[in-house]
């Protein structure tokens, strides 16, 4: 039964995953990420890494699509079609893509995977206390860094993004 599930959550994303980057409207390419981003917290939940999973769809299914989809909203261009490229490029990503998949399937399936060792199990408490702790080995100082930037990285986008109508509506007034 579970293969039947990875093997519906891998077509899932395959097929998502071609008509995110093959879809000439924007928002629609953003939703079928989302499909994709979802199809890996569902293999993560089949294999049984439910933290990860759950940290999947809050952040990149949740959080990261809210955020593009809030870009594409913001620019104004949710019926904004991106332009085709020429067959040579279209040719030449294809054959790269082969390339790309064949490396990683001889090197997959040549690397002897075996279990070294006994399985330990993590809980969530165990992860919260090791990403939140102001001991060493603890994460919380990357944490703030990182809220700090993204911070900075939405009020760049804003500015950005409403630049022209901010710069218009200065001189309209004087």
């Amino acid at each position: 039964m579970e293969r039947i599930i990875f093997y519906i959550l891998a077509l899932m994303m395959i097929v998502a995953a071609i008509a995110s980057v093959s879809s000439r409207k924007m928002l629609r390419s953003v939703i079928y990420l989302l499909f994709v981003l979802a199809g890996v917290a569902g293999v993560f939940f089949l294999i049984d890494y439910n933290f990860l999973a759950a940290v999947q769809l809050t952040v990149y299914a949740g959080g990261i699509i809210v955020l593009m989809i809030f870009s594409v909203l913001l620019v104004h261009h949710i019926e904004m079609k991106l332009e085709v490229a020429k067959i040579s490029k279209r040719i030449s990503v294809a054959l790269a893509c082969i390339i790309g998949a064949g490396i990683f399937i001889v090197t997959i399936y040549s690397y002897d995977f075996n279990v070294i060792g006994k399985a330990t199990t993590t809980t969530t408490a165990e992860i919260g206390k090791g990403l939140l702790s102001y001991e060493a080995g603890g994460f919380i100082l990357p944490f703030e860094v990182i809220s700090v930037i993204l911070l900075a990285a939405m009020i760049g986008a804003i500015v950005i993004a409403k630049g022209n109508k901010l710069e218009s509506n200065n001189t309209e007034t004087k």
